[in-house]
């Protein structure tokens, strides 16, 4: 959850309100609603259309962002990692070397559609563009045209037109986890069947990418004892304003003005990162980017609207004066930020803009096609000029030796009741690289539960004999779900065994050029006799000569038709593999988890039975 208030809204901030932040904000926050009422209410005596639409804006805004300071406020503190968002430029010499590996590296993917008058253009970026904040620099794509196999070029339109008989080109309104997605749209004719063969397909995408790099970055490092300090480096400084359990202050300033080039150009030149105690870097939950002077500022502008009696030019020229002189007098901005987990240490990062290199491309790539199932017999090439590395590999691997204990130390029990005809109890566990290796050949053995009533004292009673169709323990989910209308009491305890599974995993490295049969290294891609290496078995992770491991672009099984088996597998990666580590799951075990589970109730029913 981001949070940034504008002035000035495009969306109906006051039915977003009434409908909630998102759709997980199911808790009632207090005293929230009946503010959004008082306030409705208070719209009705506006009669001004162009008034009641400014305070409808600025209203909805602030209680909305009034909900996004609660509902933070309110998250219970579960650590969560992530990764170093500065990660990549560690990797490359400069930012526009950067720059110029996000541009160089992107591709087209076509992806088929569900269906026969739809296909689907996948642009992929070398770097992952869906953390918080996502790509580090100010960027954008301008897709201008698709070409198609027939030669004709079918230009971009920002939506799909229903009136448009023709094929058209426009983003993709399927796909919510790839906002940049495209999609080629065929005209469809009623009655009429078409045959997806003969459809001219997408053979090129065409447009523009522009990327702005700053002059430099610079990382403050704070903790308890900065708190109230400024630090400063040239002409950039950050104030630590308060640093919490699970959340930081910070006001940053750059003295300097903006590079003409960016100064019209929306701009986040502020990057806060905390590691706990074990110097792993904590995911961000939300971030509130409203100074208290600021909100201030608002509120007093919402009652100054409030007071009139009709909108005005020079009620609006007003505005814009008390906006001027409230950013003179409050130069520095304001981030409250928010993390999964408890801070020991923040890292702040400043971005300066005050200089700036621009770097324009005019695009014409090729449309791919990579099927993740094919019955080709040939290797097909991806290889792309940049050289990408995966910085979460090494700890995701460290999975491959995880333990018996720490397996068992990462489980959390969930339960829900709000349904009594099927309460649960769920043993949730951090995912691991171990996990991937499971296969599913699973031996889950018995998975034996009984449920308890509470002595007065709280302490364990009887045992509550139960029919068999009273519960059921689905140990391949972790999952046991109970009928309370089944019980003949009220349970409050539940004692047994839950099984978990562990796979014991053989680590070897191997170099590129004397690689064991059944590896290939063709380029930038490793092929993978699956008769040797079954893909339920085996993974594979590969290394440059930096000692790096490779992002992995995509892989690609051949197989031998619907009924036979898998003939080989290809996996491409960012850069060329000069090392190859291969993991192999040789056992697999049956852990019991023993838990004793104190019940949640279920919530009593309005009515009389």
């Amino acid at each position: 959850m981001e949070v940034r208030l504008p002035l000035t809204m495009t969306g109906t901030c006051l039915a977003l309100l009434i409908a909630g932040c998102s759709p997980g904000d199911e808790k009632h926050v207090p005293g929230l609603e009946e503010k959004t009422a008082q306030f409705e209410q208070s719209l009705d005596a506006i009669t001004d259309p162009k008034l009641k639409d400014a305070v409808t804006e600025l209203g909805g805004s602030l209680l909305l962002l009034e909900r996004a300071q609660q509902r933070l406020d309110s998250k219970p503190v579960h650590t969560e990692y992530g990764e170093d968002a500065l990660g990549i430029l560690k990797h490359y010499p400069s930012p526009q070397a950067l720059v110029d590996t996000f541009i160089s590296g992107l591709f087209v993917l076509h992806k088929d559609s569900s269906s026969d008058y739809l296909t689907d253009l996948q642009p992929v970026f070398p770097f992952n563009l869906n953390v918080p904040g996502g790509f580090l620099f100010p960027h954008g794509v301008d897709w201008q045209s698709v070409t198609l196999s027939n030669k004709r070029v079918i230009a971009f339109q920002p939506e799909w037109s229903e009136t448009d008989p023709g094929i058209q080109l426009s983003p993709s309104s399927s796909n919510v986890t790839n906002p940049d997605d495209l999609t080629v749209t065929y005209p469809f004719i009623d009655g009429l069947d078409v045959d997806k063969k003969n459809q001219p397909q997408p053979v090129s995408l065409q447009g523009q990418v522009e990327v702005i790099a700053p002059k430099r970055l610079h990382s403050f490092d704070l903790g308890k004892q900065d708190v109230g300090q400024t630090r400063t480096d040239g002409n950039l400084s950050v104030t630590l304003l308060k640093l919490e359990k699970n959340y930081a202050e910070v006001e940053f300033s750059n003295s300097l003005p903006l590079a003409p080039e960016v100064a019209n150009t929306a701009l986040n030149p502020l990057l806060v990162q905390a590691r706990d105690t074990s110097g792993q870097y904590l995911v961000r939950a939300g971030s509130i980017n409203e100074s208290p002077a600021q909100v201030a500022f608002y509120q007093k502008q919402l009652t100054q609207l409030q007071q009139q009696k009709a909108w005005s030019d020079s009620l609006e020229q007003q505005l814009d004066v008390d906006q001027r002189t409230f950013e003179q007098q409050h130069p520095r901005r304001y981030n409250k930020v928010y993390f999964k987990g408890s801070i020991d240490k923040l890292e702040v990062t400043v971005l300066d803009f005050s200089q700036a290199t621009t770097t324009r491309k005019t695009l014409e790539l090729p449309v791919r096609e990579f099927d993740s199932h094919t019955t080709a017999k040939t290797v097909q090439p991806l290889d792309l000029p940049v050289t990408v590395y995966d910085d979460q590999a090494a700890n995701w691997l460290k999975g491959a030796s995880l333990t018996e204990e720490q397996l068992k130390a990462s489980v959390h029990i969930r339960q829900s009741v709000d349904e009594p005809s099927a309460a649960r109890i769920e043993f949730d566990h951090r995912k691991t690289f171990n996990d991937e290796l499971l296969g599913d050949d699973f031996s889950p053995g018995e998975s034996p539960v009984t449920f308890f009533t509470e002595k007065s004292s709280g302490k364990r009673d009887e045992p509550i004999e139960l029919p068999a169709e009273a519960y059921q323990v689905d140990p391949l989910q972790s999952v046991i779900t109970y009928d309370l209308n089944l019980f003949p009491e009220t349970p409050a305890i539940a004692i047994g065994s839950m099984p978990l599974f562990l796979a014991t995993v053989a680590k070897q490295s191997h170099d590129a050029r004397s690689l064991p049969k059944g590896l290939e290294i063709r380029n930038n891609a490793l092929v993978v006799d699956q008769k040797l290496f079954p893909a339920n078995e085996w993974r594979f992770f590969v290394k440059d000569d930096s000692g790096n491991y490779l992002k992995q672009i995509l892989s690609v099984s051949h197989d031998a038709g619907a009924e036979g088996p898998a003939l080989f597998g290809v996996h491409y990666f960012y850069g060329r593999p000069t090392q190859v580590e291969t993991y192999q799951r040789t056992d697999l075990a049956t852990v019991q988890y023993g838990f004793e589970v104190k019940l949640d109730k279920a919530p009593q029913s309005g009515t009389a039975p």
